[in-house]
């Protein structure tokens, strides 16, 4: 299905439905499995030599990690992506891309630049973590994705803070590349 893209600022000023009421099956089996992936991945990078390197970033890579406490606060953010666990033979089992610039703003986060750039909004889920519900835009394309429409591009996360100042969105399962995708961001003026 091609994907409509919508202009963001629209987005933001609709009042969101629960996140139930949004949420694909698809996603919501992404969602029931989101342990599986963390397992399997980090399994797959240890096994690829990768284990100083996870063991190196703490908590950003500990499933349980997360911390009850302050949301994140609109504004900039600096944020950089590590994918972990080759979908495919041959693939990377781990790969850290340095930092990009997202943006959180209304309830909806937006990573500004790269050449995969997720947006979409994050939904209060339980005392510890939010749900992100969004799509990829790739490349030079203009405007953001709308969510439910492309099953390629739909994405689901898990957003929780996990330090002063630090969060991170765990992206179970994503359609491409990689069994977990793990997005940090930190304030842009930290």
């Amino acid at each position: 299905m091609l994907a409509s893209f919508v202009d963001p600022a629209s987005l933001a000023a609709k009042p969101p439905a629960g996140w139930r009421t949004v949420i694909t099956r698809h996603d919501d089996n992404r969602l029931r499995h989101w342990r599986d992936a963390w397992t399997e991945a980090l399994a797959k990078a240890r096994a690829a030599g990768a284990g100083p390197r996870i063991d190196a970033e703490g908590v950003l890579l500990q499933p349980d990690a997360a911390l009850g406490g302050p949301a994140a606060p609109d504004g900039l953010y600096r944020c950089r992506v590590i994918k972990i666990g080759a979908k495919m033979p041959g693939g990377l089992d781990y790969v850290a891309y340095p930092g990009f610039r997202c943006r959180i703003a209304h309830g909806m986060l937006t990573k500004l630049d790269g050449s995969q750039r997720p947006v979409g909004r994050l939904y209060p889920m339980d005392n510890i973590r939010m749900l992100f519900l969004g799509a990829m835009a790739l490349g030079d394309e203009a405007g953001e994705i709308r969510y439910g429409d492309d099953t390629e591009r739909d994405m689901l996360g898990l957003f929780e803070r996990v330090g002063p100042n630090r969060w991170r969105l765990a992206l179970p399962y994503p359609e491409w590349e990689s069994l977990l995708d793990v997005m940090e961001l930190v304030p842009a003026d930290k």
